[in-house]
């Protein structure tokens, strides 16, 4: 007989199996339905939830009036599509695409290649792409109107902010003060000028929201629950008069297609606060097309004013004037000793005037007012006993007129310049020669603004500023603190004034009847570094200097960078607007701009008599 299959302690192992088996499942689905819980619904929202940030209102920017927009924001349409919707390879399926794309072309004017690039992203197959954005209120309507029918499948119309710049600028295809303003790019962050260092301000803080996830995979706002408020952003108001502004934009324009130039800028400036009444440059730019400047020409978002640098030449003679004067080597009135030539380094190396020849004996303002090169080299080494040492003194009264460091102004991108230190490297007679007359040391035309306000309002160095109120709130720039003495700073204007009465070439193209005028030209040769020779026939001409009632009230401070001279003969290169041109008209715009009428005729020093 055959024996007995089943088992009892078999049945019971596997009975024991089965409940350690079942009782772990119920020990399993119990931590996950306990334990775990809250992270397993918490990953189920996140498959349905997305968390997200809504840009608050951007500030506008005004003028100095409180009342010019110069930047502001306004919603405008993007529209969006859904091309996974739309997706498949029938026959059909292509056909609506083509016919989607092609009546969103017309009704956004595309041209051939735009058109293409849209039905690119409408046969993309992906669940959202960007089409268009910043679509006209005609575009808009259009579109709803064609969605409302039918027409149009799987697209979608999502409101935005869109950052604009209302004014025109003072020449064709710019916008007014397109380089101290920046602009806003397409993810809301400000780039260059005002947008780009007050961001923040600005741009204020984003209200964060929970939504859930619509059918084509986008945020649902209407349904967001609110995590963070967030906050607007701030309005600014500006140092900035916008109707200067405009006239200085459309001087300098003229200036540019007059002289041929590479570049033509100016900045006004009040001597006293280091507010910036003015400033501009052209080749500027129109900042509502900043994406088409950006593939064109991106060297256009740089403001020269503050970024570029270069060799002033005779303008920095008044600096040189204030550290010999304040060394006590001459005075105003000293008489000094021209010559036409005038060797340095044992014969090595040599300083000349611009006409090649001397004038003799004059006194210390007529050299500056004549711009004698041997003059200011002779007295730049008088400062001490060697050249190093002379070096050192020259050094430090450009360090404590600026030169060498950040001005401080309130803008993006400024640079410091170009300065050698004598502490870091040894001096020649030929060098602190070169310094003397601006050559060697490169600089900005706003530094050159500060250190001439420095010169004009008593001695205190200011700094310069663009933003006047946050909101309501005043913002204080404060001063970098005296730099000159009161009597060298009466000194240093004093030159300045005789500048345009000494010579009667500047006298008639500078001076403004019923207002005091003063300033310094300089025209400079322009070093090619991969020629590694001078340019020819083009230079860097400069005009800083003051206009006021009855003393300084403005300071203008003006550079056409590479000018094309239409006389050019040794000691005369003349072009069509000269500096100090260029520096009388905006001076006059200032002064009628501002509202400042002439006081009664400004009691003027007899002129320095002409010395042949």
């Amino acid at each position: 007989m055959l024996g007995r299959t089943d088992s009892r302690l078999r049945a019971r192992i596997l009975l024991v199996v089965l409940l350690a088996f079942g009782t772990a499942a119920a020990a399993r689905l119990g931590y996950w339905q306990l334990v775990r819980h809250d992270w397993l619904v918490a990953r189920a929202q996140e498959q349905i939830q997305v968390r997200t940030e809504v840009p608050s209102t951007r500030g506008t920017i005004y003028d100095r009036t409180g009342t010019v927009a110069l930047a502001t924001s306004v919603s405008r349409d993007r529209l969006v599509a859904f091309p996974a919707q739309l997706a498949g390879d029938a026959a059909a399926a292509v056909a609506k695409r083509g016919a989607i794309a092609a009546r969103l072309a017309s009704i956004l004017g595309l041209d051939a290649g735009a058109a293409g690039t849209l039905r690119e992203r409408i046969d993309s197959g992906r669940a959202y792409v960007v089409l268009a954005r910043g679509l006209a209120a005609d575009q808009s309507a259009a579109v709803r109107a064609a969605i409302a029918s039918r027409d149009l499948a799987a697209v979608r119309l999502e409101p935005e902010a869109i950052r604009v710049y209302p004014l025109e600028g003072g020449a064709p295809k710019t916008t007014l003060a397109s380089q101290v303003l920046g602009f806003v790019n397409r993810d809301g962050a400000g780039q260059y000028g005002v947008e780009g260092r007050w961001q923040d301000t600005l741009a204020g803080s984003p209200q964060v929201l929970l939504a859930e996830r619509d059918a084509s995979n986008q945020a649902n706002l209407a349904t967001a629950t609110i995590i963070e408020a967030g906050s607007p952003g701030a309005d600014l108001t500006l140092t900035i008069d916008a109707s200067l502004q405009l006239a200085v934009e459309r001087e300098i324009y003229a200036a540019w297609v007059a002289d041929r130039a590479k570049s033509v800028s100016a900045v006004v400036m009040d001597p006293s606060t280091g507010e910036i009444l003015a400033e501009a440059t052209y080749p500027a730019y129109d900042a509502n097309a900043y994406a088409a400047v950006a593939s064109a020409d991106p060297g256009r978002f740089v403001d020269p004013v503050i970024a570029s640098v270069y060799e002033p030449g005779s303008v920095f003679k008044l600096v040189t004037s204030a550290a010999v004067i304040g060394a006590g080597v001459v005075t105003r009135t000293s008489g000094v000793n021209d010559q036409a030539v005038l060797r340095l380094d044992g014969g090595t190396a040599k300083v000349t005037n611009a006409d090649r020849g001397s004038k003799g004996h004059l006194t210390f303002q007529d050299a500056v007012a004549w711009s004698r090169n041997v003059v200011m080299a002779k007295t730049a080494l008088r400062l001490g006993r060697t050249a190093q040492a002379a070096a050192e003194v020259l050094h430090e009264t450009w360090a404590k007129l600026g030169f060498g460091a950040l001005t401080g102004i309130d803008l993006a991108g400024e640079v410091p310049g170009l300065v050698r230190d004598p502490a870091t490297t040894t001096w020649r007679q030929i060098d602190v020669a070169n310094g003397s007359f601006g050559q060697g040391v490169a600089v900005t035309l706003l530094q050159l603004a500060t250190a001439y306000s420095a010169m004009v309002n008593g001695g205190i160095l200011p700094t310069p500023h663009v933003v006047e109120r946050v909101g309501q709130e005043a913002v204080v720039a404060g001063d970098r603190g005296r730099v000159l003495t009161t009597a060298l700073a009466a000194d240093l204007v004093k030159i300045m004034r005789n500048v345009p009465l000494a010579v009667p070439f500047y006298r008639d193209r500078t001076l403004i009847p019923g207002y005091d005028v003063g300033g310094k030209t300089g025209t400079a040769q322009i070093w090619d570094a991969k020629a590694k020779a001078w340019k020819a026939n083009v230079f860097n001409y400069s005009f800083v200097g003051f206009v006021g009632r009855r003393s300084p009230d403005v300071v203008v401070a003006v550079r056409i960078e590479e000018g094309r001279p239409t006389v050019l003969r040794v000691g005369q290169i003349e072009m069509p607007v000269e500096s100090f041109e260029l520096f009388r008209r905006i001076a006059t715009d200032a002064m009628t701009t501002l509202d400042l009428a002439p006081a009664a005729p400004v009691a003027s020093p007899p002129a320095s008599p002409a010395t042949p």
